[in-house]
C-alpha cells in the first residue's frame, strides 16, 4: 500500500523546530519557526543565524518536525 501526501500546504506554527535536509554552515540542521506568512522566518538552533524561506521551498526541503509549537493541535 502507498502512502499518499495530503493536498494543500503543510501547517506550520510558531515555535515548530523543524529538520532540513541540508545542514547549515554553522553545522546544525535543526530551525525553529519565527515567523509566519508567504515567507517563513527561521532561526538557526545552533547559531541563531535568522534567514527567510518562500513557504514552497520550506516545504520541499524540510524532512522532518522535530517538535511542535504549542498552537499546533494534538494529533
Amino acid at each position: 500500500m502507498t502512502q499518499t501526501r495530503a493536498k494543500g500546504p503543510v501547517p506550520f506554527f510558531l515555535d515548530d523546530v523543524v529538520v532540513l535536509r541540508k545542514q547549515h554552515p554553522c553545522g546544525g540542521d535543526t530551525w525553529r519557526v519565527v515567523r509566519l506568512g508567504a515567507d517563513i522566518g527561521l532561526r538557526c538552533g545552533t547559531c541563531g543565524r535568522r534567514v527567510l524561506v518562500a513557504r514552497r521551498d520550506l516545504e520541499k526541503d524540510m524532512k522532518r518536525f522535530a517538535e511542535r509549537g504549542p498552537l499546533a493541535p494534538a494529533d
